[in-house]
């Protein structure tokens, strides 16, 4: 019983570490991703679009974070 115990735990301790190498990378990735994405798109500032409510920037930026996602998804 005790070595069924130890086991789970061990598991759950493997899978939250896991969990949290993924919720690292991701954040940092994005980071990374977004900054790239604002350099080589020259003069326009994003974040004032945004903040102005032009919904084809935010829809640009949010097909930019599915498609990192699902990359990192893959590798992860």
């Amino acid at each position: 019983m005790t070595s069924e115990l130890t086991l789970t735990l061990w598991q759950i301790g493997k899978s939250m570490a896991w969990a949290l190498a993924a919720a690292t990378s991701f954040a940092f990735s994005m980071g990374i991703a977004i900054k790239v994405f604002t350099k080589l798109s020259g003069e326009i500032d994003e974040w004032e679009e945004i903040r102005r409510g032009n919904m084809g920037v935010s829809l640009i930026f949010v097909a930019m974070i599915l498609a990192i996602g699902l990359v990192l998804y893959k590798v992860i």
